[in-house]
C-alpha cells in the first residue's frame, strides 16, 4: 500500500486555489478522495506532496496531511487485525466511515436450509434436509450454552469454537457415534464455505481442524439368507409384497428411493440384446444401467397387472420406505436372520454377495450401482472370506503346475 497526497490542478476554484487529493494505492488499485484542503499552485510541493515553507498555513495544513496520513495506516491495521481484506474496497468504507456490515450466523444458516427446502425432491432428499435442520438446532443450543447468545458474527468464529462445537456434539448432544459428530461438523462446514464464497468471511476455521470418518461395517446377506428371505412363503399378503421388492432390490443394487421412482420405461434392450433397467440415481444424479438378472425379470412379470402399478406408473408397487423397513425387521425375525434388516442392506448385498462374491470386477458394480469413483464402491463392496478361499485354492492349482528356479542354489524346486 502506498500514500500520495497532490493537488488536482484539473479543479482550480476561481480564486486560483486547488483542492488536495489523498491517493492511495493496494495492490495496483487507487483509491482518490478528496481531503477538503485547498492550497496555492505556486505554494505546493509536488515532489514532497506537502505545502512549502514553515509559515503557520503550512504547519496547519501539513500536520493535517500527516494525521490524516496516520489514520490510513490505522485503518490498515485494523483490517488486518479483524482478519479483513485491505482493500481499496474496504479501505474506502474506514475513510468514509461507512458502517461495516455484520453478517451473523444463523440467518445465513436459515438461509441455506429454507433454499435446500425449495430443491426438495430435485437436488436434495428429505433425509439431507433434515440434517442440516438438526445442525442448525445443536449449533443455536452450542451458541446459547458457550457463548450466552443467540446468535454470533460469523468473522467471531475461529477454531476455537469449531473443538469447543466438536466437543458439545460428542457429549451434551450425546452425539457418541464418531461419524454422526463428523457429519453435523460438515453441514456447520458448508456455511462456512458459503460465507467464504460471498467474502463475507477470509479465514477458514477448519483449516487446521482435523477430523475421520471411521469405516464402518455394512450389513449384508449371504446367498443362505437371501434364500431364505426369497423362498419363506408369508401368510400375510404384505410381507409378500415387501419380501418380493426387497429380493428385487437385492438383484439390481438399486436404493430405495430409485426403485420406487422406476417405471416401464426405465426397461429397455441393452447393448447385448438383453432387457436393462436405465435410470438416474436421485441422490447422485448419476446413470444406473442394470443387466436384469432372472429374480429380478421374476418380480417384474408378477407385479405387471397390480393396480397400484397401472395406476401410478410404477413398474413396483412399492410401500413407503418407512412401512418397508418397519415390515423388512419382521420378515428377518420369521426367516430367523440376526441382522436388523433395512431395505439399504439389499444395496450392499447387491455389490457383495450377488456381484463380487461371484468375479463380476468392482468396475462394473461401481458402474452398476451408480457410483462416481470405486472408492465409494469399496464401502459397499465386502469380498466375502468365501471368494477369498476360492481365488486363493484356483492359485494353488496353477502353482502346483509350475516350477521356479532358486538362482541361488541352483535348485529347482515345485511350488
Amino acid at each position: 500500500m502506498s500514500i500520495l497526497f497532490y493537488a488536482k490542478r484539473g479543479k482550480t476554484t476561481t480564486v486560483g486555489l486547488v483542492p488536495i487529493y489523498l491517493r492511495i494505492t493496494i495492490d495496483g488499485q487507487r483509491l482518490e478522495i478528496s481531503t477538503k484542503r485547498y492550497v496555492e499552485v505556486s505554494k505546493w510541493s509536488s515532489e514532497s506532496g506537502r505545502m512549502k515553507g514553515n509559515s503557520e498555513e503550512a504547519r496547519s495544513l501539513n500536520g493535517f496531511l500527516d494525521i490524516t496520513k496516520g489514520s490510513v495506516y490505522d485503518y490498515q491495521k485494523d483490517l488486518m487485525q479483524n482478519d479483513q481484506l485491505v482493500s481499496v474496497e474496504n479501505m474506502r468504507s474506514k475513510l468514509l466511515g461507512v458502517k461495516e456490515k455484520i453478517y451473523m450466523l444463523v440467518p445465513i444458516f436459515e438461509e441455506h436450509n429454507q433454499k435446500m427446502e425449495a430443491l426438495l425432491g430435485d437436488e436434495y432428499a428429505p433425509g439431507t434436509l433434515e440434517r442440516y435442520r438438526t445442525s442448525l438446532r445443536h449449533t443455536i443450543e452450542f451458541l446459547k450454552l458457550k457463548n450466552k447468545v443467540s446468535d454470533i458474527d460469523i468473522k467471531k468464529i475461529d477454531q476455537t469454537f469449531i473443538v469447543d462445537f466438536d466437543l458439545f456434539l460428542r457429549t451434551t448432544c450425546k452425539c457418541n457415534n464418531n461419524n454422526s459428530t463428523i457429519k453435523y461438523l460438515r453441514n456447520f462446514g458448508k456455511i462456512i464455505h458459503i460465507c467464504i464464497a460471498n467474502g463475507w468471511m477470509t479465514k477458514n476455521p477448519f483449516v487446521n481442524f482435523k477430523c475421520k470418518v471411521k469405516e464402518v461395517e455394512r450389513a449384508f446377506l449371504d446367498e443362505e439368507e437371501i434364500e431364505a428371505v426369497a423362498n419363506k412363503d408369508f401368510k400375510i399378503e404384505r410381507l409378500n409384497l415387501v419380501r418380493d421388492i426387497f429380493i428385487f432390490s437385492c438383484f439390481t443394487g438399486l436404493a430405495y428411493i430409485d426403485v420406487k421412482q422406476l417405471t416401464k420405461a426405465n426397461i429397455v434392450i441393452g447393448i447385448d440384446g438383453e432387457r436393462w433397467i436405465c435410470t438416474h440415481r436421485q441422490k447422485t444424479d448419476t446413470p444406473s444401467n442394470i443387466p436384469l438378472l432372472p429374480m429380478a425379470e421374476k418380480i417384474i412379470s408378477k407385479y405387471l397387472d397390480n393396480p397400484q402399478c397401472l395406476n401410478k406408473g410404477q413398474l413396483l408397487p412399492i410401500l413407503s420406505n418407512q412401512r418397508m423397513n418397519s415390515y423388512l425387521k419382521e420378515i428377518g425375525d420369521v426367516c430367523g436372520i440376526n441382522k436388523e434388516l433395512t431395505f439399504h442392506i439389499a444395496r450392499h448385498t447387491f455389490a457383495t454377495t450377488v456381484t463380487l462374491t461371484n468375479g463380476v470386477p468392482i468396475e462394473s458394480v461401481s458402474k452398476m450401482l451408480g457410483h462416481k469413483n470405486l472408492k465409494t464402491t469399496q464401502h459397499y463392496a465386502k469380498i466375502v472370506d468365501r471368494k477369498v478361499g476360492a481365488d486363493m485354492s484356483a492359485l494353488k492349482e496353477k502353482l502346483k503346475t509350475k516350477q521356479i528356479s532358486e538362482p541361488q542354489k541352483g535348485k529347482v524346486i515345485a511350488l
